[in-house]
């Protein structure tokens, strides 16, 4: 068998093996591995998606680039959010985020292309960057235990080269909970105007902030709107994982090529997802505020239980780090030791160069406080008997 060459650097991502071990295990495992949530949407959004299972606009391949209603209101919704006036003829519904990034990124990068992503990210983005025919150029974050990750500003722009085509950027990033302040922020909106970039955000999770921080959208600084592709999704930030819904808004220029590869690939999102999708995303101005609150609450949580340990604080997201390599271990084996204890969680190989396997991540979005407590000795043990 003759194996293609854009398939030589995909990396597994960890999670599903995890996740397999968890679901035939037949043991009430805390599950910490896997980007799923214990809370629902809101009962209208299910709702809606039962009727529209019944209707025959929503059993339908058409409109090829998502249903208006949805495509209005994800285009408000970033208006809102960066202060650029969007339409419905700046957005494309994709079949989840990851689906509109990968699209994004064949449309936009040639084969031999830099893009350059954060350290850590998540390696379902560096592989999409790969299949794309792209390279993917790593710009660290610091790590500092016990607070928050810290973007390496100097490294970023150091990272910018003559075959640089785009950044792929993620505030709140996976996995490590890091986001880009208003200077970092500054600074990628600079070396882009500099040196003609594109900017894709994966905005999955962009409102997902703890601190009450408020969202800085990147495409409403001066000279970034046409140059900047922001890519949502249903799965976090709505908590619609299972419905596959996501959007691309992004500047008229490159929306006809986003079309015609929206078209020869996926084709067009789950029919009976999309008007929940777009309730879902119109009422989370009202809806999210609390379940951000919950999120913060089992993060801190698990901050607490992890005290001096090297763990980094996340600034918002869905999951955590610890390095366990500081006790002479990767987070294979600790993953490994971990299951012993009655917990899966996920090794971070291949989702960084320099911050990889050394960490193991923590999901907090599926777990409530009340599974939660005892984690501590659970970890030490682990640790103990893998050193």
């Amino acid at each position: 068998m003759v194996r293609p060459a854009r398939l030589d650097f995909i990396a597994g991502i960890g999670v599903d093996r995890m996740g397999a071990i968890a679901d035939g295990s037949g043991r009430d495992l805390l599950r910490l591995e896997n980007l799923d949530t214990d809370i629902p949407p809101e009962p209208e959004v299910i709702e809606r998606t039962r009727r529209a299972a019944f209707e025959d606009a929503a059993n339908s391949y058409l409109p090829f680039v998502g249903q208006d209603d949805l495509r209005d209101a994800a285009a408000r919704h970033v208006s809102d959010l960066s202060g650029i006036t969007y339409s419905r003829d700046n957005v494309l519904i994709s079949a989840g985020g990851l689906s509109g990034v990968l699209n994004t990124l064949l449309a936009t990068v040639e084969v031999g292309d830099e893009v350059i992503v954060t350290d850590p990210t998540y390696a379902g983005l560096l592989n999409r960057v790969r299949l794309a025919g792209g390279t993917p150029v790593s710009v660290p974050f610091r790590f500092n235990p016990g607070t928050e990750w810290t973007l390496d500003r100097a490294a970023l722009a150091a990272a910018v080269t003559p075959r640089t085509r785009a950044m792929l950027l993620m505030s709140p990033s996976m996995p490590s909970g890091a986001i880009l302040d208003e200077a970092d922020w500054a600074e990628v909106a600079r070396l882009c105007i500099a040196h003609d970039l594109l900017l894709i955000v994966d905005a999955a999770m962009e409102r997902l902030l703890f601190k009450g921080r408020s969202v800085l959208h990147p495409a409403g600084i001066d000279g970034m709107a046409a140059r900047t592709i922001c890519i949502g999704a249903a799965s976090k930030e709505l908590r619609m994982i299972g419905w596959r819904v996501g959007w691309i808004v992004a500047p008229e220029a490159y929306v006809p090529d986003l079309v015609a590869v929206s078209l020869a690939n996926v084709v067009v999102p789950v029919g009976i997802a999309q008007d929940a999708a777009a309730i879902a995303l119109r009422n989370s101005r009202e809806t999210l505020p609390s379940y951000v609150a919950e999120l913060e609450a089992r993060a801190d949580f698990i901050a607490a239980e992890l005290s001096g340990l090297p763990f980094g604080v996340p600034a918002g997201g869905w999951s955590m780090m610890l390095r366990v390599s500081d006790f002479g271990i990767d987070g294979d084996v600790m993953a490994d030791r971990l299951l012993t204890e009655g917990v899966c969680a996920t090794s971070m190989r291949g989702w960084g160069a320099m911050h990889g396997s050394d960490y193991i991540r923590f999901v907090y979005a599926n777990e409530p406080v009340e599974r939660l407590k005892g984690l501590r000795g659970k970890v030490l043990r682990a640790l103990e008997a893998a050193a």
